[in-house]
């Protein structure tokens, strides 16, 4: 059995490529944001499809956030 699907030429893929980077360019900011709620929960917004949360009872048992403010 013969397949008659004949393969992209290199053009035909740089051109997917470029299109493809162009819709993720368009859905990413690039930036992140930090929220603190009142109960002291950190979320960081940014790093992927969901925001990512630390809480207050987590850094007390790790002992793993670092926060420290930007120089101006």
């Amino acid at each position: 059995m013969e397949d008659n699907v004949t393969e992209p030429t290199k053009e035909e893929l740089l051109a997917r490529i470029a299109d493809l980077e162009g819709q993720v360019k368009g859905k990413r900011s690039g930036t992140l944001e930090f929220r603190v709620s009142e109960k002291g929960a950190v979320s960081v917004y940014g790093l992927g499809r969901f925001p990512t949360t630390l809480y207050a009872e987590q850094e007390k048992k790790k002992g793993t956030l670092k926060l420290r403010n930007r120089p101006e």
